[in-house]
């Protein structure tokens, strides 16, 4: 099943929802430290691991990897991969409008020393993720927004693009006939590329990018952009990527908070689940009528994912073998 499909099986529709980081102090223990000395890698590095069904994008991080390049490397040129493909329409060039007609992108990028970059209601610049990257490294800023991200893609070097596809509008121009504005189940609108890697060196970075909720309020954000909800690494430790109904993750600092219950010695996987079950306890959680997912890995290069309805999948570069690994999930409806 491929990665929109999963919206068609558990999510809210563009069509219904209109919709930096605070880190928490931590004081180190023996314990802590100990935890953190028996995190080396047990697994084959270098590793890459994407949200839904890319091995393109997956193939293309590893190339990076196998040649030399940093983590940092491959998550961009990973994640680049889909920013590129018209057919992709949840991120990129191709990717589904706002209800006005304009294709806006969030991305966010984060290394193995903390840093970090991220643009939100970017126009008109396909690879949003190259200028959170260029944010990050060559700015004193950690985000930037709207016609400020767009005026500095200009001052880099790139060009002004229409990111409005043919296919893309005639989808709008379709929404448009009656615009509702209510959740319906089982209508695909919207995800997310997020994408972690660890290289030889045992580095870890990651990048997340998207188009956003289909027909969307103008201006409206997601969790992508947002250190510590869409994504977080900390090298120490490892790294979380989500995707699913942005405004969910942000409620609870998603990414963040799986990073933290792997510090408590919580394997990817069992915070991963965790990191779900937060949201579907909630009072009074609509958490029926939405997805959310969320893939981790840790330095030792054990990796998990988990998410709350069926049809989330990871892809995972690992030993040589590219291969899509369906999510275990919450709702056994």
């Amino acid at each position: 099943m491929k990665r929109r499909n999963f919206i068609k099986n558990a999510s809210l529709t563009g069509v219904g929802l209109a919709v930096g980081s605070s880190l928490v102090g931590y004081a180190e223990t023996p314990s802590d430290k100990s935890f953190k000395n028996s995190l080396k890698s047990t697994n084959t590095l270098p590793l890459v691991i994407a949200t839904w069904h890319v091995e393109n994008a997956t193939a293309k991080a590893m190339e990076i990897l196998q040649n030399g390049g940093t983590a940092l490397d491959a998550v961009e040129q990973g994640c680049m991969v889909e920013e590129a493909d018209v057919n992709n329409q949840s991120v990129g060039k191709g990717g589904l409008p706002d209800r006005e007609g304009n294709v806006t992108l969030d991305a966010c990028i984060m290394n193995k020393d903390g840093d970090c970059g991220s643009v939100v209601y970017l126009q008109n610049i396909t690879h949003a993720v190259s200028i959170a990257r260029k944010v990050m490294e060559d700015t004193p800023h950690v985000m930037l927004a709207g016609k400020g991200a767009e005026q500095y893609a200009y001052e880099l070097g790139y060009k002004k693009e229409n990111l409005l596809t043919e296919s893309s509008k005639k989808a709008w121009l379709e929404w448009k006939k009656e615009s509702k504005y209510k959740p319906i189940i089982n209508i695909e609108n919207h995800d997310t590329i997020g994408m972690l890697a660890i290289d030889k060196n045992g580095d870890i970075s990651g990048a997340c990018t998207t188009s956003g909720l289909a027909y969307k309020m103008a201006g409206r954000v997601g969790d992508s952009p947002i250190i510590g909800s869409g994504l977080f690494i900390d090298n120490e430790i490892g790294g979380c990527v989500a995707t699913g109904l942005g405004e969910e993750v942000v409620k609870t600092v998603g990414s963040f908070l799986v990073v933290e219950l792997m510090r408590q010695g919580k394997s990817p996987q069992e915070a991963c689940e965790e990191a779900i079950s937060r949201i579907v306890t909630k009072p009074n959680s609509d958490y029926k009528n939405f997805q959310v997912g969320y893939i981790a890995v840790n330095k030792q290069g054990e990796t998990g994912s988990y998410s709350i309805h069926q049809w989330f999948s990871m892809t995972k570069f690992q030993d040589g073998v590219n291969e899509r690994i369906q999510s275990e999930y919450f709702l056994k409806e």
